[in-house]
């Protein structure tokens, strides 16, 4: 298991749509750690701490996102896992 964190930034029409909450869900699913916010140019950013293929797959389920929303980007940033979250949250 390699542990690694991703920086990702969501654009489109993702915010007022439940994304934040889509994707609290599936990470804490995924056993990840984190954080995931909204931005004040619209879109939503991400950062995601844990196994590399629970990221990916995370990724995986963020571009396709909840039916209300409509993803047009996804930038992915990976770094090293800095280990300083104990569970995924949404922060303001």
């Amino acid at each position: 298991m390699s542990s690694v964190g991703a920086e990702l930034k969501i654009e489109g029409f993702v915010q007022g749509v439940g994304y934040r909450y889509f994707c609290l869900n599936r990470a804490r699913n995924l056993g990840l750690k984190g954080w995931v916010k909204n931005n004040p140019d619209s879109s939503v950013s991400v950062l995601a701490e844990g196994d590399r293929g629970a990221i990916e797959s995370l990724i995986a389920e963020l571009k396709a996102g909840p039916s209300s929303a409509v993803i047009n980007n996804v930038t992915i940033k990976w770094l090293k896992i800095s280990g300083q979250f104990s569970d995924f949250k949404v922060t303001f």
